[in-house]
């Protein structure tokens, strides 16, 4: 499966965080996955990184694109014009421009996005999110 992967996720696979659930740690960790990151994550780690947001990711931050791509083995997906157009055109009113792009990008691949903020929903996109099962 192909699937783009929300800054969130990014950060808490590189720490190692107990904030993941199990479903979701095991999906980005299965070697038969491509998991897809917008360079918008790029630009959202280490701005939040710079205004010390995020303290528990300066070693993450400080070779950033080797760790994603080459520790955490994921795929840089760089910002095409068509992509940043569809971000900034989305009528949803959630305004996080970081969240935008990730999602635009995510239409423009047709692929789900992997996200725990149920807000990517007003933009249309489809959200891996873990499901409840039903009993028999």
């Amino acid at each position: 499966m192909r699937f783009f992967v929300d800054t969130h996720y990014v950060l808490w696979a590189a720490i190692n965080s107990a904030r993941m659930d199990s479903w979701a740690r095991n999906l980005i960790s299965d070697l038969n996955n491509e998991i897809l990151i917008s360079a918008a994550c790029i630009y959202e780690i280490s701005l939040k990184v710079r205004l010390g947001k995020l303290p528990e990711a300066v070693e993450f931050e400080s070779d950033l694109i080797v760790n994603i791509q080459d520790r955490l083995g994921y795929t840089l997906v760089p910002l095409e014009p068509e992509a940043m157009m569809r971000a900034a055109r989305f009528e949803a009113t959630h305004a996080d421009p970081f969240d935008r792009m990730i999602a635009a990008h995510a239409i423009q691949y047709n692929l789900p996005v992997l996200s725990a903020d149920p807000r990517f929903d007003a933009f249309g996109v489809r959200r891996l999110k873990k499901t409840k099962r039903r009993g028999l």
